[in-house]
């Protein structure tokens, strides 16, 4: 009886000592991004660098690419001198992890974090950015891209994410104007900047290959300018496939330019065909 009332006890135990390994759930590991005070070369030089706000103090924040049905799982960690939230612009997901401070949650504070958990069911361009003081936190450069990819995808040779904004910087200094909340702005819809960039770049060129297929999203971050891009010169060819919250479509529309409003995307497909 003894032995076999040890032997029923070590059974027991040993089934005990297994259950992490199989019964036990993980704690989710979530990646961490900072929205932090950081400097750029946003003008060319001989202008100093300028301050921005930005997640891992680039500009734009990190691209974030995920298959259509995955799950995001991030979290902010604010280092910024304000709170601050982010908004996963078009998504749909639950109001919890919309990230629109003081309505779907409370801001997260200076020194604080919040996670954000979601699964992302539509593919398409998206765009993540500050939605607390966004007025003033997406023109100090909080934003990025976030990119679902579909099952089956255009076929390409390669694919460019571009965001197209305005800053409105001071002429001397290349620092960012401070007055967010100008009457001029307010009255005339919306906050205008006087240096464009690309992807936080001046002047930016990408180099193509006679006869490639690029797939081109386009973001427009900007508070209210519309940008009108051409990209229909020289022979080349250019086919909207998609815009804001649609993935790549069945039948490509032909179109000269794409004018993308503020905070909206545009998707193309491009024929470089030089002359």
């Amino acid at each position: 009886m003894i032995r076999r009332d040890f032997l029923l006890r070590s059974a027991s135990a040993a089934a005990v000592l297994q259950l992490p390994r199989a019964g036990r759930a993980l704690t989710p590991q979530f990646d961490e991004f900072k929205a932090q005070v950081s400097a750029v070369q946003l003008a060319p030089p001989p202008y100093p660098k300028t301050e921005i706000w930005g997640y891992d103090g680039m500009m734009p924040g990190p691209e974030l690419r995920i298959a259509q049905g995955a799950r995001v799982q991030r979290k902010l960690l604010n280092a910024l001198p304000q709170a601050s939230s982010v908004h996963w612009h078009g998504i749909r997901i639950d109001n919890a992890m919309d990230g629109v401070a003081g309505l779907t949650q409370a801001a997260v504070e200076p020194g604080e974090s919040f996670d954000y958990d979601f699964v992302v069911p539509d593919a398409g361009t998206y765009w993540y950015h500050a939605h607390a003081r966004s007025i003033e936190q997406v023109a100090r450069g909080l934003y990025g891209a976030l990119i679902v990819e579909e099952a089956e995808a255009p076929e390409v040779d390669r694919e460019e994410v571009l965001i197209l904004d305005d800053w409105l910087l001071d002429p001397e200094t290349a620092q960012i104007n401070p007055d967010f909340t100008s009457a001029h702005s307010r009255s005339h819809a919306g906050r205008m900047g006087n240096f464009v960039a690309t992807n936080g770049q001046y002047g930016l060129a990408i180099d193509v290959r006679q006869n490639e297929r690029l797939r081109l999203r386009l973001i427009n971050a900007a508070n209210a300018r519309i940008f009108v891009v051409d990209i229909a010169r020289n022979g080349r060819l250019d086919h909207r496939v998609g815009r804001d919250a649609t993935g790549a479509t069945p039948e490509a529309r032909r179109t000269p330019h794409s004018r993308p409003r503020p905070a909206r995307r545009s998707d193309r497909r491009r024929d470089c065909r030089l002359r």
